[in-house]
């Protein structure tokens, strides 16, 4: 079979696989540049079984820096990413985030709150009144207060996948669909990929996209990468009580997280301990009956009763050692580049990251230096510290 060459070869065509397409065209339209995904349907992809939440409230300053440029991007998103007169519509409901606060999460909620702030973020302190006050729905008994930042929002997932990778291709990104089974180096550097289909592609750069599936991708390279493929669960719930309006995302600080869904719905969630790793989507009506929905009508009284409509589960590429992401050039083979291990934030994070390894492939000056993410930590065995909101 004739082996192909490119100048990038992208491995995971999700989103941050397309995003990394979409700014590394924009910077040189001349590169020849391929996305290799084994489901093109995305019906497995991270960010399209996620909640598609945006925000702000991080504690890390460059995880704020980089949801900034994801919150200037999206606001344009819809006009830029135009192909042939069609315009892709997101849906972006910028309806807030509320993180509630207990006295365990003072002094941390309040180090986050005050870095973002000197940031320019719109992050306020919320007593429990304010919070009764604005959503009469909750009972906020035997909490500080919380965190609102009104900018903070949701968004359709899949919609800005699919902008972002039909803008990559009229720029001249080929896509192809197999799956990558091995990275192929030589004399400490990248040289190419095989496929499952068996043929192979040569390229100088290939980046690691791959997502839930980045670890086992990289260790076709002889890199052991700390990312697991870790189940996350969603259910959809129809309340007996409506709110009065839209929900933020509301996050309690045992981790149980909720909003308001079109349609007048709810969507529910909780990453938990015990959590299986690994590629399985099965999700569990008894967890949401024994674990979440008490949880949810104590903090809610009013939803005590419901009608549990379905449920789904998808995978965050959860970093064991920190939690943030692994971003940058693998110290030990020259070409090889990572964007992984984002542990849930991918979709949020996509603009920064993607415009960041085209960045660091095409040489131009680096816009936002994300090099505190850099893989060196994970040899060195150096997390990092990001001592609240991850």
């Amino acid at each position: 079979m004739e082996k192909k060459t490119y100048d990038v070869i992208v491995v995971g065509g999700g989103i941050m696989g397309c995003s990394t397409a979409y700014y590394l065209m924009g910077a040189d339209d001349k590169l020849k540049l391929t996305v290799v995904e084994m489901d093109p349907a995305y019906t497995r992809a991270s960010s399209t079984l996620s909640m598609a939440n945006i925000r702000i409230q991080f504690s890390l300053k460059e995880n704020i820096q980089i949801s900034q440029y994801a919150f200037d991007v999206l606001e344009r998103f819809e006009d830029d990413m135009v192909v042939d007169d069609e315009k892709p519509n997101i849906s972006y409901r910028r309806e807030g985030n509320l993180f509630l606060v207990d006295d365990n999460g003072r002094s941390v909620a309040e180090e986050a709150l005050a870095l973002q702030k000197d940031l320019g973020c719109q992050v306020e302190w919320w007593s429990p009144e304010q919070i009764r006050e604005h959503y009469p729905l909750y009972q906020p008994t035997g909490l500080l207060g919380g965190t609102f930042g009104s900018q903070d929002g949701h968004l359709d997932a899949y919609s800005v996948l699919m902008g972002y990778k039909a803008k990559a291709r009229s720029l001249g990104t080929e896509f192809i669909k197999d799956e990558v089974i091995e990275i192929i180096t030589e004399g400490g550097r990248v040289s190419g990929v095989r496929l499952a289909s068996g043929g192979r592609l040569a390229g100088k750069f290939v980046v690691n996209c791959a997502g839930a599936w980045a670890a086992k991708v990289a260790q076709t390279a002889g890199v052991k990468l700390p990312v697991e493929p870790t189940k996350r669960q969603i259910f959809t719930l129809d309340t007996a009580v409506k709110p009065e309006g839209p929900l933020p995302l509301t996050i309690l600080p045992s981790g149980l997280y909720f909003r308001t869904e079109t349609g007048d719905l709810i969507l529910l969630g909780k990453s938990m301990d015990d959590d299986p790793v690994g590629f399985d989507f099965t999700w569990d009506r008894k967890r949401f009956e024994d674990i979440l929905w008490p949880e949810l009508a104590e903090f809610v009284p009013t939803f005590d009763t419901l009608k549990l409509m379905r449920g789904w589960a998808g995978l965050y590429a959860v970093n064991t050692l920190d939690e943030n992401a692994i971003l940058g050039e693998w110290p030990e083979i020259k070409g090889l580049l990572l964007a992984n291990g984002f542990s849930g934030h991918g979709l949020q994070q996509a603009p920064a990251v993607g415009r960041y390894m085209s960045e660091l492939i095409t040489g131009r000056t680096i816009t936002l230096d994300l090099s505190i993410f850099g893989p060196e930590r994970i040899l060195k065995n150096k997390p990092l510290s990001e001592g609240g909101i991850v």
